[in-house]
């Protein structure tokens, strides 16, 4: 976020700055001539565009203002457009101004592509001051124009001012709704709920001679499903015929769906049969839809039938199928038939990729086992699947939930040196994991950490924090976390933050061990509550800290800890040794009650 920002302020900074004309010192461009510099660096901006690389469009606009060259009103669209991919729609609504000053008239595609960019961000208020803005240029207004409005305040869930602005269209010389406006404003109002003033909006399609599409019936068919009404749904599908439309996939995987979700699984064993009559042939994902039907309602036999329907209809399972079955074993806390799962899966050839395992690993997670959790990471390396956030944060929350802070820690520490970033959630399970364990100090460093990483602490990472404190019977520490203070810093210190982030990362961590002593005596009194507290439950767990048996942690660097490919300059090898005995780092943390 840290780092989001930083850009931001780069984006205003040359933007501003390529707004003074004494900035310009291409003769072509103080000309009020076409550069050629300028259209082919708006050219490449565009290729990076559609080749997902939006960010690189930023370093490309800056050097062009560094050179002396004025972006011409393409470049400032293309730079818009880059903008609202990232969604960095606080940067987006300077470069009106920027255009403006920089003598530019702006057209219709650079305020519709405006509205755009408000509209995505759900600043209705803002698109519709652009759209007046562009009415009163004299620019002409197109369909687009009100369609990309009536979708912004329908994503917003304001279809009634979706329909003023349709209604406003018959104002308009030269402004007609196509069969995509209709299809929008039916679908503000079924994002709503409002199925019967979609069904006017439909038939206000006919009356203006657009004909109802497939998609017009699916939007609707969707609204009936997610009111629990599939049979509606299905009904549609006479009036689809008579309408000379037919039925497709999606038609038929939203109705299959529907019923699914319902837990009337006769019926969508029927339509899929069904299915046969409408000539469409089921898929994947109708299939994996009625599979997780009869998982959500505990029905094995029913699972069995499904993938004897798949193999009839000669569909054959995916990696999505795999993973869907195994989510439903894990969550009923049934991991034996998860992991059977997951070992037909691959010996059916079908690679694994990051989802399935997390699946097992929140699976071991919730049995208490985050041993065989984290020993899925090697697992992962050797089918050249990398891990993410997700798993790294299951694992460290297992680690939590058992009360081995330490393994935690070290997990986090293994994600780090793999250069997999950390999210909020996964600082907020480590917080709340140092709170169970009656370390609320250590659950305030973490705050620090976060911070260094450029993640700022929302309300309930404080409140974390401050429960952690309070449930000891601290309410002063407490109160001083909620009023925004830890270790007499407000968290949004950014000045501090910046200056001091990467000497903060490189030492919390060792300041989670050592912050009890800097509290003295109430350091001590924690400590023997926590030893005192009988074996009553996982969350009375410590770590042993003999010297004899203390985990140790010996790093070599440029060497893998789990044999994944790439990045061997950043990961490190762990080695836990425990007794005089090297040990996988799984079992590396040995507790006592």
């Amino acid at each position: 976020m840290a780092e989001v920002g930083l850009q931001e302020k780069k984006m205003h900074s040359f933007s501003a700055s390529s707004g003074q004309f004494n900035h310009f010192s291409c003769p072509v461009c103080l000309s009020n001539e076409s550069c050629q510099i300028v259209r082919s660096r708006t050219k490449l901006m565009n290729t990076l565009i559609d080749k997902g690389k939006p960010r690189e469009v930023h370093i490309l606009f800056k050097s062009l203002a560094e050179e002396g060259h004025r972006p011409s009103l393409v470049t400032y669209t293309t730079v818009l457009a880059a903008l609202t991919i990232q969604k960095r729609f606080k940067a987006a609504s300077s470069l009106l101004s920027s255009v403006e000053k920089d003598g530019l008239k702006p057209d219709s595609i650079f305020f519709n592509a405006m509205i755009n960019a408000f509209s995505e961000s759900g600043n209705m208020d803002e698109a519709m001051k652009i759209f007046k803005k562009m009415k009163g240029s004299g620019c002409k207004l197109t369909t687009s124009t009100f369609n990309t409005l009536i979708k912004g305040f329908g994503i917003v869930g304001r279809p009634e001012e979706s329909f003023k602005l349709y209604v406003s269209m018959a104002e308009e010389e030269e402004v007609k709704p196509n069969d995509r406006t209709f299809n929008i404003l039916i679908r503000a109002w079924c994002n709503k709920g409002n199925t019967e003033a979609a069904w006017d909006v439909a038939y206000r399609m006919i009356a203006a001679g657009q004909k109802p599409d497939v998609v017009t019936y699916n939007t609707i068919a969707r609204a009936y499903t997610q009111k629990g009404e599939t049979s509606k749904a299905e009904a549609m599908i006479y009036q689809m015929q008579n309408d000379k439309v037919e039925p497709n996939h999606r038609t038929c995987g939203i109705i299959l769906d529907g019923y699914s979700k319902e837990g009337n699984m006769e019926a969508a064993v029927r339509f899929l049969q069904r299915m046969k009559e409408l000539r469409v042939q089921p898929n994947l994902v109708i299939f994996n839809s009625l599979i997780k039907g009869y998982l959500d309602i505990d029905d094995s036999n029913g699972v069995n039938e499904a993938l004897s329907l798949m193999e009839e209809f000669g569909v054959k399972p995916d990696v999505v199928t795999y993973s869907t079955i195994m989510n439903g074993w894990s969550s009923s806390g049934m991991m034996s038939k998860c992991q059977e799962i997951f070992d037909d899966m691959t010996k059916g050839n079908i690679e694994p990729d990051a989802h399935a395992f997390s699946i097992l690993a929140k699976g071991y997670v919730r049995a208490g086992e985050p041993g065989k959790a984290e020993g899925l990471l090697k697992q992962m390396a050797k089918s050249g699947v990398h891990p993410n956030v997700v798993i790294f944060t299951t694992i460290i929350a297992g680690w939590c939930n058992a009360g081995k802070m330490e393994c935690a820690l070290e997990a986090y520490e293994i994600m780090c040196r793999m250069d997999i970033s950390p999210n909020l959630r996964t600082f907020e399970t480590l917080i709340w994991g140092y709170g169970e364990a009656k370390q609320p100090w250590k659950a305030e460093e973490i705050i620090k950490i976060m911070e260094a990483k450029g993640i700022t602490p929302r309300k309930r990472t404080n409140q974390l924090v401050a429960d952690a404190w309070r449930a000891i019977g601290f309410t002063s520490e407490a109160k001083r976390i909620m009023d925004g203070s830890v270790d007499g810093h407000t968290h949004r210190d950014e000045h501090n933050g910046n200056k001091n982030g990467n000497f903060m990362e490189k030492n919390h961590l060792k300041e989670l061990e050592s912050k009890s002593n800097a509290f003295g005596a109430r350091g001590d009194a924690l400590k023997q509550q926590n030893e005192g507290s009988t074996g009553t439950g996982k969350h009375h767990m410590h770590l042993k800290t003999s010297a004899q048996s203390r985990c140790t942690i010996a790093v070599t660097k440029h060497s893998n800890p789990f044999g994944f490919k790439g990045k061997a300059g950043l990961l490190k090898r762990l080695q836990f040794n425990a007794m005089g005995r090297e040990i996988c780092p799984m079992n590396s943390c040995k507790l006592i009650c």
